[in-house]
């Protein structure tokens, strides 16, 4: 299959490949940088992203809005000409914040869910930032769209459509997650695409729609090209890369896991999660965990009746202190079987032909 560029308005990534965002720390500079430098679109998460920063204890939000700029500056060095973008979650405390920093630091694209980022336009105006929106349903898609039209007589610049089978928090039930065959996702991708291109011909306007959960191999991303979609979104994939700004042994996890430890967690945030079975999953499925100060992570967490501090355990899992921390992964987690580099990946993803003439 020829593999085309993904072009999100006057973007051009030569290779249809988003890395997906994954915090606490997992996805920095140096693993978003990798990846737009090889013509993909490197993508940094913002969650908790100023936790190794001086000052992160005592004024996480301040520390973190210092971290955004940093962070895209040192990827803009590795990228040269490469997209750089952010994942910023709608319900990350003073979101606006977080976005207007983003836009000041000169980022490519927004891309934002867990939530419905209603007043994202808002917070871009005047700028070249493009947005993307996380959706999972032809409704949570619809509802933007139509929003941003009335509101801000604009649509997004591409919409990332998140499947069950992706990693971190989910948009779908707890139910769906274990009994992914009650419902068909891939009708559902369809009709996204559908509605998607719908309201870009009503705008004159290209819309490109990128497939993400369970995109591990170039067979996925074929499969997801074939069903409609402009690009993938690929997350699991990069954390067993040596460009991934995790530790060692947070690589190492995935490449251990086997699928039955790929499990459905609540997480304090409200919502369900996809993450890999340790000693601290199953220490917090048998009552709280005590936390120290609240980092200020969401805004749906109450840390009074929290049954652990998410920032802790996900700090403690990407520092490398594995058994006590929580290590969000894709389904396809337990695939993983070695350490990889980001410019192999791409290759992969990409029409590059071996040196014996057959494509990647």
């Amino acid at each position: 299959m020829e593999i085309k560029p993904l072009k999100i308005g006057n973007l051009t990534a030569k290779i249809p490949v988003i890395q997906g965002g994954m915090g606490v720390g997992v996805s920095l500079s140096g693993l978003a940088g990798a990846v737009a430098l090889e013509g993909g679109v490197g993508v940094i998460s913002t969650a908790q992203i100023g936790y190794r920063y001086e000052g992160f204890n005592e004024n996480p939000i301040e520390t973190n809005l210092r971290a955004i700029k940093e962070e895209i500056r040192k990827a803009r060095n590795i990228a040269k000409e490469g997209i750089i973008g952010v994942n910023i979650m709608v319900a990350t405390r003073k979101y606006e914040e977080y976005v207007k920093a983003a836009v000041a630091a000169g980022v490519d694209l927004i891309i934002s869910g867990a939530g419905l980022p209603m007043t994202l336009p808002a917070l871009v105006k005047g700028s070249r930032t493009k947005l993307a929106p996380i959706v999972s349903s032809v409704k949570s898609v619809d509802v933007i769209c139509k929003y941003w039209l009335k509101k801000f007589d604009r649509l997004p610049d591409a919409v990332v459509i998140e499947g069950p089978k992706a990693g971190g928090h989910l948009g779908f039930t707890r139910e769906q997650l274990e009994n992914p065959k009650s419902f068909d996702f891939e009708a559902e991708i369809k009709k996204i695409i559908a509605h998607v291109k719908e309201f870009a011909a009503g705008k004159k306007a290209e819309i490109p729609v990128v497939v993400a959960g369970g995109i591990y191999d170039r067979q996925d991303m074929e499969h997801a090209l074939e069903l409609g979609a402009d690009g993938v979104q690929v997350a699991t994939r990069f954390v067993t890369t040596h460009e991934c700004d995790a530790s060692r042994a947070y690589k190492q996890t995935y490449i251990d896991a086997k699928k039955e430890d790929i499990v459905i967690v609540k997480s304090p945030v409200g919502m369900p999660g996809r993450a890999i079975l340790n000693d601290f999953i199953r220490r917090a499925g048998q009552g709280p965990i005590p936390h120290g100060k609240c980092r200020l992570c969401v805004s749906t967490c109450n840390p009074a009746e929290t049954p652990y501090c998410i920032t802790e355990a996900l700090v403690n899992a990407v520092e490398g202190n594995v058994e006590k921390g929580l290590l969000f992964c894709g389904e396809n987690a337990y695939r993983a079987t070695k350490i990889e580099h980001v410019a192999d990946i791409m290759q992969e993803f990409s029409n590059i032909t071996d040196k014996n003439g057959e494509q990647s």
